[in-house]
Parts: C-alpha cells; sequence; structure tokens
C-alpha cells in the first residue's frame, strides 16, 4: 500500500468521524466543504478562482441549484423525466415503491431483483435469490439509508429535498427487452457494464467503462475518450481492464442519448447500460465522488477542469 493510499485512507477515516457529528449540519456549505476538501485532497479548496474540475464542481454545488436537480437525483422521479426526453423503453423497470421497508411485500416479489434508496449513494441491496435473501441484513442497510440525509455529507445540492424511500427494480444480469428469462451464466457477474459519460455543457468529452463496482477488489474502471481510445489518466486505487475493450455496437446511440440528456446542464455524468443489446439509462450524477475523484496522474484534474466553463452559469441567490 502506498503512502498516498495511506494517508487518504486516515483521512477518510477523520472525515467519516467529523461527519458523524451532527453539529456539523449547522456549518454553512462554503466552510464545510473547505474542511471537506482539505480532508479529502489534502489541499486547499479555491473558491474564488477555481481551475481544477474537482474545484469547480464545489462551486457548482454552491451555486448551480437549480429545482429540477432534485428530481434528476431522485432514483424515481428521474424514470419519468428520461422517458418524457428518450422514450420510456431506455428505462429500467420498477417493481416496487415504498416509503418504509416495512412495507415491502417480498412475496410479489420475483425470485430476483434488486432494492434501492431513491435519495441517496450507496443504499443499495441485490437479491439473486430470494430463498436465501438475508432479510434482517437488507433492512438493516436499507434503513440506515433511509434514516440519513445524504445531503450533508458532501453538501450535494440536489440531494437536500429528495423524498427518503425504497424502491426495487428488476436484476439486470438475467432481464432482457423482451421479457424472456436468462441464465446469469449468459450475463456478466453481477455485473452489468456501465458507460458513464461526462458531459459538459450538453456534450459527451470523455467516459469511463466500469464493471463490478459492488466489490472493490473485483472492481474495474478504464477511462477513455469519445473516440473509444485510452483517456491517459484513471482513478487512483481501481484496476482498469486487463484486455483492450471492444466498443458496443450502440455506442453512438448511447453518445446520442447522453447529449440530450444532460443539454443545458454545466456538467452531469449520464450512466447507462447495455444489455442483451438494449441501451439502458442508470442515472445521473452531478458531483461523481462528491466532486473529488482521485485522478492518476492528478494533472488531469487541471486539465478536465478546462472542459467546465462557470461563466455560464447563472449562480445562485
Amino acid at each position: 500500500m502506498d503512502i498516498r493510499h495511506t494517508v487518504a485512507r486516515v483521512r477518510s477515516k477523520v472525515l467519516y468521524l467529523l461527519q458523524l457529528d451532527r453539529r456539523l449540519q449547522h456549518w454553512d456549505d462554503a466552510r464545510y466543504l473547505k474542511l471537506l476538501f482539505r480532508l479529502r485532497t489534502g489541499k486547499r479548496l479555491d473558491l474564488d478562482t477555481p481551475k481544477t474540475f474537482s474545484e469547480k464542481l464545489q462551486w457548482l454545488k454552491l451555486h448551480d441549484r437549480q429545482p429540477l436537480y432534485t428530481a434528476l437525483v431522485d432514483k424515481y422521479e428521474v424514470k419519468q423525466w428520461v422517458a418524457e426526453r428518450i422514450g420510456a423503453e431506455y428505462v429500467v423497470p420498477n417493481l416496487g415503491i415504498w416509503d418504509s421497508f416495512d412495507e415491502i411485500d417480498f412475496d410479489a416479489l420475483p425470485e430476483q431483483f434488486v432494492l434501492k434508496c431513491t435519495h441517496d449513494s450507496g443504499g443499495l441491496v441485490i437479491c439473486r435469490d430470494r430463498a436465501t435473501f438475508d432479510v434482517a441484513a437488507a433492512k438493516a442497510r436499507i434503513e440506515r439509508s433511509l434514516a440519513r440525509n445524504y445531503f450533508y455529507l458532501g453538501r450535494e445540492w440536489p440531494y437536500r429535498d429528495v423524498p427518503p424511500r425504497v424502491l426495487a427494480e428488476v436484476y439486470l444480469p438475467t432481464w432482457t427487452p423482451d421479457g424472456a428469462s436468462t441464465s446469469e451464466e449468459d450475463a456478466t457477474a453481477d455485473g452489468v457494464v456501465d458507460y458513464k459519460f461526462y458531459c459538459f455543457h450538453g456534450e459527451p468529452e470523455f467516459l469511463y467503462v466500469s464493471q463490478d463496482l459492488h466489490d472493490h477488489d473485483l472492481a474495474r474502471r478504464t477511462f477513455l475518450r469519445c473516440d473509444w481510445t485510452p483517456a491517459g489518466f484513471g482513478r487512483h486505487g481501481y484496476r482498469g481492464f486487463e484486455d483492450a475493450l471492444p466498443q458496443p455496437p450502440q455506442f453512438e446511440e448511447m453518445m446520442e442519448l447522453a447529449r440530450v440528456l444532460s443539454a443545458g446542464i454545466p456538467f452531469v455524468r449520464v450512466d447507462l447500460f447495455a444489455q442483451h443489446g438494449h441501451v439502458l439509462f442508470s442515472e445521473l450524477t452531478f458531483h461523481p465522488v462528491s466532486g473529488m475523484i482521485p485522478f492518476d496522474p492528478r494533472s488531469a484534474d487541471l486539465e478536465i477542469g478546462r472542459s467546465l466553463d462557470l461563466s455560464v452559469v447563472k449562480p445562485a441567490p
């Protein structure tokens, strides 16, 4: 383990302990973000003349507060918005939505499904076999997520007023567009492949392809330019794919969908799946890693920041 990773782990632990202190919720957002940024990156946050991608995303947290963003990070509400813009066929099918875990009727769910909280990142449970599903463990995880306001962790403004609910979706590794069943052996391991497009002012600039992100030891993540050449940077702590990745046949379709869904937004990451020849919407992310991605090399943070023009953003009052 290199020194950079060790320092990052220590900072992360300190930050976690601080975030448990509810007194920090009373700090104004700028003051809190300066502390968060210092702990996560080891650098001072410049909000007056931000230059790096990370600094500019912190600036956007404070100044780009469009009411629409609340619906766009709500994992349930965003589906209607997406269906209106690109079509319902691109939306992952729902199985149910509830205000609390205890309302879920598990007998009415299929053998495999996914539970996720609508208001945060990480409140996720996968059921691969309902007969052996640990309901108690799932309840504990989901209720921990339901009890927290995700906004306070990174002051990501879009999450502040999202109502906490539990959403059930189909299990994608065995889902097909026509509803026919398929074995998990025919799909990638838990692991539908993600295509995450970094879009600046309505245009995708680069993407990363990922798999198995729910398991850090297995996770793979490769950054690419939109012409499918290596981006020349990665995320510290994650391994890339060992073999060259084939460009999916739906790639141009994905690019166009990313343009439509990011139109009019200074920066947003548009996450898509390609499953059994069909493109599906995953989510919109305004501040990946709370806007503090540990790029490798670090110089990529400044290079990417040049694509984000804050002068076109009308600051929040």
